[in-house]
Formats: C-alpha cells, structure tokens, sequence
C-alpha cells in the first residue's frame, strides 16, 4: 500500500480528513529525497500553496511520525531533519558530529544490540527513532 493510502486510512480510522494542506505537505515529502527541515519543506509548500502556514506544516509532520509514515532526526547541533518513511521503511541513522552528515542504515544492523538491552534491563528500544552520533568514514580517517 502507498504512504498516500495508509495515510488517508489513517487519518479516517482517527476521524480526520485529508485537507488540501495535508497533501500538498505529503506531495512535497515525496518530492524531497533525503532529509530536510521544516522551513525547507514549508518553502515548497508555499511555492505551492500560500494558503498554507507552518503550523500546518508540523501538524501535519506530527501526524506524519504517529502513523509512522515520516521521521524525524535531530543532527544535534541544529533544527530537526524529517524524512519521509514511505519508500524504503524505518532505518535508524548515524549522524555524524563533525560534518553533519547523517546516514540511513537498516534496523536489523542494531537488532541485537535492542535484544541484549531487553533481556539485561527489561529496556525496549524504539527503533523508529534511533540516531547514533559519532563521525562518518571521512571525518574518523582525519582523526586517527
């Protein structure tokens, strides 16, 4: 099923609709490859549609998270970067602190990690919005 139909079903199971807004901010999602902030996303958005302020804009991200459709990353030195779920699913993301950078990597690399942390402390990991920070290839290479 596509992001847009588990969106609008979704939204219908919590007695919501689909406004004109909300998919013009889903359209833009799918437009933005990678991560991005929300004055990025809500520039396209406007460029769209003027109709449409940035509160709407986190609205619309918040609602995007809770259905798992959207995540959202925090750099650590700057805004939240949200990136749209739809194409290739949850993955947690390894930020690094020097440059910046922040790379997708597929969940099942930190699956045991999670399970060690459940069976020591009872301790259960949401994996939908796990970030490591520590530096990238390029940046540990100048540091060693």
């Amino acid at each position: 099923m596509a992001c847009e139909e588990v969106f609008i079903q979704q939204l219908r199971e919590r007695g919501f609709r689909l406004t004109p807004q909300r998919e013009v901010i889903l359209s833009v999602l799918h437009e933005i490859e990678g991560l991005a902030t929300v004055d990025e996303i809500y520039a396209r958005v406007q460029s769209r549609s003027a109709s449409v302020d940035i509160s709407t804009v986190y609205r619309t991200l918040d609602l995007l998270q809770e259905f798992g459709l959207v995540s959202a990353v925090d750099p650590g030195d700057g805004p939240l970067l949200y990136e749209l779920l739809g194409l290739h699913g949850p993955h947690l993301h390894l930020v690094c602190q020097s440059c910046g950078q922040v790379i997708g990597v597929d969940l099942q690399v930190a699956q045991e990690f999670c399970k060690r942390l459940q069976a020591e402390h009872g301790f259960q990991v949401a994996l939908d919005h796990l970030s490591i920070s520590g530096l990238c290839a390029d940046c540990a290479g100048g540091h060693e």
